[in-house]
């Protein structure tokens, strides 16, 4: 395997900030900035990478595709599914910079799809299945999928060795070529735990967050709760890196497994949020007075004596508002961000039984909820819902536009989520 830091350094120097939310109005508000072709107007088509359940349809995992098209005769019905063969715990994708493929991973047997969303996205296609990620790497868990110029940044979440948590990032060519690796700090307070990963071009900072390994991921939840030492391996720091360099400069300590990351989006507002899964709260990484990077708790989600696990959070264009989903209790929440150190939730709603991620348009118009988590973390039964309900937002309420019953559909669980469109209705940067 080539370990070509030289070249990532290289390609990283080629790095474009994000444009403007005036340039353009629809597309996720939680891809990376390296992407060109972003949509310019209405998003036309939603994919939901689903996991495939035993009993349920082919039971495979699949890319379902969904006509998200104001007045389109399909509006909110499955236009495609794509089933990749056998069940591997479905998780996250993620598009290359020139948004063509996007690439999606399993966590269980760590092969990575890449799939053609480029020349028909309402008909996506699987060009190449990756399946040396862990021989090649010694790391397990493809979870984050992050694009890079020419380049694809994978955060990992496990190990071969013992499948415990401490892991490392790895860099791959946009054709699925693993370029080199990148462990995640063991020194300085680091746990060598990783999750997600958030990019702000301008600082030269890349922020990575902390969850947990394949033992505890692939555990079934009511088993692993009852469990105290099971409970203790989860990560607990977040590392703020040397983008170019790919090295790592802090670690800070932030207890209960932080997931998401999102930096604001909003020129000047060098900060980014994320929500610790364990201890239900709000964790802000900005500058202090003396331009030191610091991380501390600005808010709780819910009533953290209840443990409702944060899950997913999607940050608005303007980085005015964070919605921040719950999975225990099926809650949304949207948190006021214009003092991001005082964040204020201003509205709920029950989505579910249960409910993970979300995504939201670039305008904020729009919000999508999907519902699953793990599949050994779902809810049993009654509860187990699967799902994908597409909302409008007025500034005032969430008003659903339609649903679609992924166990009725015979689909599987509803998971990650990702936007296209023709190419008539994307734009490059300028």
């Amino acid at each position: 395997m080539k370990r070509n830091a030289v070249a990532l350094s290289l390609v990283c120097c080629l790095m474009i900030p994000l444009s403007s939310p005036t340039k353009v109005r629809a597309d996720e508000t939680c891809n990376s900035p390296f992407m060109t072709g972003l949509i310019k107007g209405q998003e036309q088509y939603l994919h939901v990478w689903t996991l495939g359940q035993k009993g349920i349809g082919d039971e495979s995992d699949k890319l379902v595709t969904v006509d998200v098209i104001p007045g389109s005769p399909s509006f909110g019905k499955v236009i495609h599914t794509l089933s990749v063969g056998g069940r591997g715990e479905a998780h996250h994708m993620g598009f290359t910079d020139d948004r063509k493929y996007l690439w999606a991973g399993r966590l269980d047997d760590n092969k990575i799809f890449v799939l053609d969303v480029g020349t028909d996205p309402a008909q996506p296609k699987l060009v190449r299945t990756i399946d040396n990620f862990a021989t090649d790497t010694e790391y397990v868990g493809p979870h984050t999928f992050y694009a890079l110029p020419g380049r694809m940044l994978v955060q990992a979440l496990s190990n071969k060795k013992d499948h415990g948590g401490v892991t490392g990032l790895v860099t791959l060519t946009n054709a699925g070529d693993i370029i080199s690796t990148h462990p995640m700090p063991l020194d300085r307070g680091g746990d060598g735990y990783g999750y997600d990963i958030g990019i702000n071009p301008a600082e030269n900072r890349m922020l990575t967050s902390s969850f947990t390994g394949w033992t505890n991921y692939m555990m079934d939840l009511s088993q692993m709760v009852k469990d105290p030492a099971a409970m203790k391996n989860f990560g607990q720091t977040m590392v703020m890196w040397d983008l170019k360099a790919m090295k790592p400069e802090k670690v800070f300590s932030v207890p209960g497994a932080p997931l998401e990351i999102r930096w604001a989006l909003k020129p000047g507002a060098n900060w980014a949020i994320t929500a610790t899964a364990l201890t239900s709260k709000l964790w802000l990484v900005r500058q202090d007075t003396n331009n030191e990077w610091q991380a501390k708790p600005v808010a709780d989600v819910g009533d953290p004596a209840k443990i409702p696990l944060p899950v997913d959070i999607s940050i608005a264009a303007d980085a005015s508002s964070l919605w921040v989903n719950t999975f225990m209790d099926g809650t949304t929440r949207l948190y006021d961000l214009k003092n991001p150190e005082h964040p204020k939730e201003i509205y709920s709603k029950k989505i579910g039984e249960q409910v993970n991620m979300v995504s939201q348009s670039w305008d904020g118009k729009r919000v999508y909820f999907t519902t699953s988590l793990l599949a050994n973390w779902d809810k049993k039964g009654a509860g187990n819902e699967q799902f994908l309900k597409g909302y409008d937002w007025d500034g005032k309420d969430l008003r659903l536009a339609f649903e679609i019953d992924f166990n009725k559909e015979h689909l599987g669980r509803a998971h990650h989520m990702k936007f296209t469109a023709r190419t008539q209705q994307r734009a490059s940067l300028p």
